[in-house]
């Protein structure tokens, strides 16, 4: 693993530690966003529903957008620039919003910079590594992300317990913005890019090879269920776990997908893609219906949000890894544009109706809908995509 891990191309690396600063300034923020809407401005699980997926669904359609616009030009440096810098610096005008509009606002422009360079980024590193070290790479990539992951909660948690206003932590997310933009400018673009197809370009979901549009079926139909995480910090706040640990919780999630998913994703170059999907599907559907039918709380709850990160480990790198191999080269930020589009549009009627069914009916309607979602997408996975060849 080491010696695999060290013949990566730089670009690979690059790219993951881009991700690393970057993910240390937005989740130092994401376990506060809910802590922040009910504390400071009054508002309750339906307004962040409302926030998380109109933010989200608009950086995915963007995603889709980037990612033809990679195929058309082959240039994908740019986007990734520019989409760090509008999310980066927008984050920290999060501490002036004086009203949970005002915020979405924010969030959707910090979903904005998002949409524009996820997909491109996404087909770099896909064009920087061959189909045999494709796992390897995005686990290496959600692993440094991850890594970010921990180090952001770790600096909240410390800012938190050393009195800092929840204002002010906001504004301290300039900083990795900075060093996040530096780093993005001296990306270089692959030199493994193909050449344009002579064939007429089209970038309709109906172009794409078949055993992808059944892939991003059964995405589609997990996705339904899964509505934002910050959900989930919500209910651990209901749960008892004190605010100031909140950022400490999702650390430890972050913590888990990081020391799992390189190994879990480059286990996929070995045993196919579809069969580690498989797992962490049905280890989502476990964790919600837990979330919803018990009500754990100390080590107990961290252990189960542990879990949760292997649903992680197993699943965000692989993901990648298998629209890669399902996708032409010619049309692969096409193919990751659509991806990223299907994932995140749905988050808004996931969180919609996640928000509506907790505020209506309870928790348990909410996490055993999330819960039904993923285990029928494990089913229609191994039926559909399971036998497939290559995967």
């Amino acid at each position: 693993m080491l010696e695999s891990l060290s013949r990566l191309p730089r670009t690979v690396w690059l790219i993951g530690f881009i991700s690393l600063v970057n993910d240390s300034a937005s989740e130092m923020l994401y376990p506060l966003v809910p802590l922040y809407l009910a504390s400071v401005l009054m508002a309750g699980p339906r307004a962040l529903g409302i926030i998380e997926g109109i933010a989200e669904a608009t950086a995915s359609l963007l995603k889709l957008f980037s990612g033809v616009i990679v195929d058309r030009t082959r240039k994908s440096k740019p986007w990734v620039v520019v989409g760090y810098a509008l999310a980066g610096f927008g984050r920290p005008l999060m501490a002036f919003a004086g009203s949970w509009g005002t915020l979405l606002v924010i969030r959707f422009a910090d979903r904005v910079g998002k949409g524009l360079r996820t997909s491109p980024r996404d087909a770099l590193l896909a064009a920087s590594v061959d189909s045999t070290q494709r796992g390897l790479a995005f686990g290496l990539h959600r692993a440094m992300d991850n890594a970010g992951a921990v180090v952001g909660p770790l600096l909240a948690f410390a800012l938190l317990a050393a009195g800092v206003p929840l204002r002010d932590v906001f504004l301290w997310s300039v900083i990795p913005a900075v060093i996040c933009v530096v780093l993005a400018l001296s990306l270089k673009e692959s030199a493994q890019v193909p050449a344009m197809s002579r064939d007429r370009f089209d970038w309709r979901i109906g172009q794409l090879p078949r055993s992808l549009r059944h892939y991003l079926a059964v995405v589609a139909l997990f996705n339904l269920g899964n509505s934002s995480n910050m959900f989930l910090l919500l209910r651990a706040r209901e749960l008892g776990v004190p605010e100031a640990h909140i950022p400490l919780l999702w650390a430890a999630v972050s913590a888990v997908a990081m020391a799992f998913s390189t190994p879990l994703s480059a286990w996929s170059d070995q045993v196919g893609r579809s069969r580690i999907l498989l797992g962490g599907y049905v280890a989502y559907g476990a964790f919600y219906l837990l979330m919803g039918l018990v009500g754990v709380d100390g080590w107990g709850l961290y252990s189960l949000f542990g879990f949760y990160g292997l649903f992680m480990a197993a699943t965000e790198g692989v993901e990648k890894a298998l629209v890669a191999d399902l996708a032409s080269e010619d049309r692969r930020g096409t193919a990751f544009g659509w991806f990223n589009l299907i994932a995140g549009i749905l988050l808004l009627p996931a969180s919609v109706v996640f928000g509506w069914l907790y505020q209506a009916f309870g928790p348990l309607s909410a996490f055993g809908f999330s819960a039904a979602c993923a285990f029928s997408a494990a089913l229609l996975l191994w039926r559909w995509v399971e036998r497939g060849p290559g995967v």
